[in-house]
C-alpha cells in the first residue's frame, strides 16, 4: 500500500486540474464555433444542440462506466488512455469539411457529432479519475480541494474563450479547435512522471458490493435528482450561452466576452469554496447559488441593453461557480465508503442530463420561440428561411427551426456565401459538383430580392427565442432551491450536516 504522503501531491493535483482544463478550452472553442458549424453545414439550432449534447451524453456514459473500475485498475493507466482519446477526438473532427465536401451535410452531422463524442470520452475518463484521486489526496478538506479543481474548467474555458477572440477571424475553425491540445500535452507529461496512490476505498478495504450498496441510500437517490438538473442548468445553459448572449447583443464577439467573464468569476471564486462552506454548510451554499442562479437567467432572458445583461450574468456566473463541485464534495463526505463508484455514477447522471436534456432542450426552445415569433410577424418569411428537417425533443412537437446557413447569408448579404463559391470554384470544379452550394446559390438568388422583407423578421425571431429559452430555463434552479431547502431540513433534524469518516 502506498502512503499518500510519499508521492507529490502537488503535481498530481497539478494534472488533474490541467485535465479539467482540456474540457473547458474545449468547450469554450466549441461554443464560439457553433455558428462556423450552423453557416458552413447548414444545421439548426437544435441540430447543434444535439452535437453538444452528443459530447455531454459521451462524458455522462464514460464517467459511469470507468467510475466501476478506477478502484481495481489504478489511476494512472486511465489518464494515458484519456490522452490517447483527446488525440483521436481532433481527428474525427477535422475531418468533417472533406466529409462534408464528399458526403454532404447528413454525414457532416454525424463526423462533428462522434469528433465531439470522443472528445467527451476523454473528458469522461479524466473526471472519473480526478475526483477519488483528489479525494484520495486530501481527505480533510474534500469539498474545499473538488472546488479548487474544478476551478480548472472556467480556467480552460478563459483560455479558450481568449484564444476565440484572438484567432477566430484569423485562422480556421479546425485550427482553432486544436489549441485544446496545450493542455492534453501538460497533463500526459506529468502523469508519465508521477506515481500515484490507491484510491481511498480501496485503502480502507471496501468490496465492490458494499461501494454499490451506497446507491440504495434515499438521501444519495435524491443527491442524483438534483445533480440531474445542476448537469441542464450549468452545462446545458453553458453549451449556449455564448451564441444566446452574442445573439441578443447582435455580436457574437461580445457574447463569447461575457463567456469569459462568467469564467474568470467562477475561476475565482472557486478557491474561496473552503471558507463559504464552513460558515454555511455545503447544503446552505447550494440553495442560495440556485435562488441567484434563477434570478440571473430570468433577467438575462428579459435583457435589452448592455448594461443588464452584464449585471444578470454576474449574477448567473456567481449561482454556477459551486454547483457541480461542491455537489461531488457532498457525495464524497457523506458517502466516501462509495469511493469512485458513487462520486462517477453521480457526475455522469449530471452529464447525461447536460447532453439528453440541457443542450438539445435550450437549442429546442430556441427553434419553437424564434419560430412562432417569425410565423406570427412574417410567415412568408419563415417559408423562406425554414430548414428542411423536423426537430423535436423528448415527447414536445417536432418543428422546423431556422436554416442557420440561411440565417447567416441573410446577415452579411451573402458574402461568405461568395467567397465559399470562390474557394470552391478555384479547385477547378464547377459549382454543380457542389449540391449544398448550389442550393444556397439558387435560393440566395431568389431570397436576396426580400431581404428589405425578411431582415428585420428573421432577426427579432432569433433575439426572441434566445430569450424565452433563457426565461423557461430558469425554473429549473428554482426547482433545485426547493429540493437544497428540503435536506437542509432534513439534516437539521438530525443534528445537522457533518462529514462521514471511512
Amino acid at each position: 500500500m502506498m502512503d499518500v504522503n510519499n508521492i507529490n501531491r502537488n503535481r498530481l493535483l497539478w494534472a488533474s486540474f490541467f485535465t479539467i482544463v482540456t474540457g473547458g478550452v474545449g468547450f469554450a472553442v466549441r461554443g464560439a464555433i457553433l455558428v462556423d458549424w450552423g453557416n458552413q453545414f447548414g444545421f439548426t439550432m437544435t441540430e447543434l444542440g444535439s452535437i453538444t449534447g452528443g459530447g455531454f451524453v459521451g462524458f455522462g456514459v464514460i464517467i459511469i462506466l470507468f467510475s466501476l473500475i478506477v478502484d481495481r485498475v489504478g489511476y494512472k493507466p486511465l489518464l494515458i488512455l484519456a490522452f490517447v482519446m483527446h488525440f483521436l477526438s481532433l481527428v474525427v473532427t477535422v475531418a468533417t469539411v472533406y466529409v462534408f465536401e464528399a458526403m454532404g451535410r447528413e454525414a457532416a452531422y454525424w463526423c462533428l457529432y462522434w469528433g465531439t463524442f470522443l472528445f467527451a470520452v476523454g473528458n469522461g475518463i479524466c473526471e472519473s479519475v480526478v475526483n477519488p484521486l483528489v479525494a484520495t489526496l486530501y481527505p480533510k478538506n474534500k469539498t474545499h480541494y473538488l472546488n479548487i479543481l474544478h476551478a480548472g474548467w472556467p480556467g480552460g474555458m478563459i483560455v479558450g474563450g481568449l484564444l476565440s477572440i484572438a484567432f477566430h477571424s484569423l485562422v480556421s475553425w479546425e485550427i482553432l479547435m486544436s489549441f485544446f491540445l496545450i493542455p492534453v500535452l501538460i497533463y500526459g507529461f506529468i502523469i508519465l512522471k508521477e506515481k500515484f496512490p490507491i484510491s481511498e476505498a480501496r485503502a480502507a478495504g471496501v468490496g465492490f458490493s458494499e461501494m454499490f450498496r451506497q446507491l440504495a441510500s434515499p438521501l444519495l437517490i435524491s443527491l442524483l435528482i438534483l445533480m440531474m438538473l445542476v448537469g441542464y442548468v450549468e452545462l446545458g445553459t453553458d453549451s449556449w450561452i455564448q451564441n444566446i448572449t452574442g445573439n441578443i447583443l447582435e455580436n457574437p464577439t461580445k457574447g463569447v466576452l461575457l463567456f469569459i467573464y462568467t469564467s474568470a468569476l467562477m475561476f475565482v471564486l472557486r478557491f474561496f469554496a473552503g471558507p463559504i462552506v464552513h460558515r454555511i454548510s455545503p447544503l446552505g451554499l447550494l440553495f442560495a447559488c440556485s435562488i441567484l442562479g434563477a434570478i440571473g437567467l430570468y433577467i438575462l432572458g428579459n435583457s435589452t441593453s448592455g448594461l443588464v445583461m452584464v449585471f444578470a450574468v454576474t449574477i448567473y456566473g456567481i449561482a454556477k461557480t459551486f454547483f457541480w463541485p461542491t455537489m461531488l464534495g457532498v457525495v464524497g463526505e457523506r458517502f466516501p465508503r462509495g469511493g469512485a463508484v458513487t462520486m462517477g455514477i453521480v457526475g455522469g447522471v449530471g452529464m447525461l442530463s447536460a447532453g439528453l436534456l440541457g443542450g438539445p432542450g435550450i437549442g429546442y426552445k430556441q427553434d419553437y420561440f424564434a419560430s412562432n415569433k417569425i410565423k406570427v410577424e412574417s410567415n412568408e418569411s419563415y417559408d423562406r428561411y425554414k430548414a428542411e428537417q423536423e426537430n423535436g425533443f423528448l415527447f414536445f412537437s417536432p418543428i422546423k427551426g431556422l436554416d442557420g446557413s440561411k440565417v447567416a447569408i441573410l446577415r452579411d448579404n451573402g458574402e461568405q456565401l461568395n467567397a465559399d463559391i470562390k474557394r470552391w470554384e478555384s479547385t477547378g470544379k464547377g459549382l454543380s459538383d457542389n449540391a449544398n452550394l448550389s442550393n444556397l446559390k439558387n435560393w440566395w438568388d431568389n431570397a436576396q430580392t426580400k431581404v428589405k422583407i425578411d431582415k428585420v423578421p428573421v432577426e427579432q425571431a432569433g433575439f426572441y427565442g434566445a430569450g424565452r429559452a433563457l426565461v423557461i430555463t430558469a425554473l429549473i434552479p428554482l426547482t433545485m432551491a426547493l429540493g437544497y431547502l428540503f435536506l437542509i431540513l432534513y439534516f437539521r433534524k438530525r443534528g445537522g450536516y457533518k462529514q462521514v469518516e471511512i
